[in-house]
């Protein structure tokens, strides 16, 4: 038996609840980039990639524009 423990599932959340904390993170971050402080183009970056079983939840979410968001992932 193997005295590793399983990961925890990571949460990911259905598409209407995901746009509803998509939009919950947009309010808490007051419409700004959290990088650079523009109010345009702005979408929701996990800061722990889904990828990297980072998960739908406030916590990992955060605000940036297309720009800082595009830097982040080069």
């Amino acid at each position: 038996m193997s005295s590793t423990s399983p990961e925890p599932p990571r949460l990911r959340l259905d598409p209407e609840s995901y746009e509803a904390l998509r939009q919950q993170v947009l309010r808490r971050d007051g419409w700004r980039c959290q990088s650079c402080g523009t109010m345009s183009n702005l979408e929701v970056h996990h800061q722990q990639f889904r990828s990297h079983s980072g998960s739908d939840s406030g916590e990992n979410l955060i605000t940036l524009c297309t720009s800082c968001h595009a830097n982040i992932h080069r």
